[in-house]
């Protein structure tokens, strides 16, 4: 018995942690690619990236990229690097442009992430205001939703990237500014994130984190940089929060 307790007690106490983080959410505050859905799942983040980078090529600037960030799999290093390099400027404003073109090129082939949109709905329908904060385009969030039909369960608060790219996550940033326009307390939040850099975020606004991760490696990542609650599926949420309505 002592043995079957032992096995099942984790278990147990991330269960209950999970109920007492749904629960005592007023205001959720979702990351986008990852948790509402999978954006790349039909055009592929990596051959995003190395458009990218091809066309620095052809400008004659691959040599702001080191070896490492020319052949990184995630656009998003690629746009944040030359920012480094040339914060603020026209090349870092047309390179956004086309990322954000590229972003909206996927919309169409996005996989909506298991149990995403009933767990939208639902926790609209029991009152709770929902808002997007991402290091994605506000637009192509606006576009995924609008096609979703889920997009009056957000609107306005759809907080995203700007040319302003050191607001990124782990800049507590978009989250605070999705605090102060639905005039929220950074207690009655919850912020759904599947990267160490959401968890960051939500740590520096002072907003509690449920982290979900769609395979153990990503779990552990999650785990290892300090999330105390992972989800490997959504139905676990939406069933928790059905279970108390």
């Amino acid at each position: 018995m002592t043995s079957d307790t032992t096995q099942t007690d984790p278990v147990t106490e991330e269960t209950e942690r999970l109920r007492e983080l749904i629960t005592g959410a007023r205001f959720v505050l979702f990351d986008f690619d990852g948790p509402i859905c999978r954006l790349f799942a039909g055009y592929s983040a990596e051959e995003i990236a190395r458009e990218l980078v091809e066309w620095l090529e052809r400008q004659g600037l691959l040599w702001l990229l080191t070896d490492d960030e020319k052949v990184h799999p995630d656009p998003q290093v690629v746009l944040l690097a030359v920012n480094q390099r040339h914060p603020g400027s026209d090349l870092v404003a047309e390179l956004e442009e086309m990322l954000t073109q590229q972003e909206l090129r996927a919309v169409p082939t996005a996989q909506p992430t298991a149990y995403a949109d009933p767990l939208i709905r639902t926790w609209t329908a029991l009152g709770a205001r929902l808002a997007v904060t991402t290091n994605n385009s506000a637009r192509t969030v606006a576009e995924y939703l609008a096609v979703r039909g889920t997009a009056e369960c957000f609107a306005p608060h759809i907080y995203g990237r700007t040319r302003e790219l050191h607001q990124q996550k782990p800049d507590p940033y978009h989250l605070n500014r999705a605090l102060q326009a639905m005039g929220a307390a950074s207690g009655t939040a919850l912020m759904i994130g599947d990267a160490p850099s959401d968890l960051r975020a939500a740590e520096q606004a002072g907003v509690p984190f449920l982290g979900y991760a769609r395979d153990e490696d990503r779990a552990n990542l999650l785990r290892d940089a300090g999330a105390e609650v992972v989800v490997r599926s959504l139905e676990a949420v939406l069933r928790t929060l059905r279970g108390h309505v």
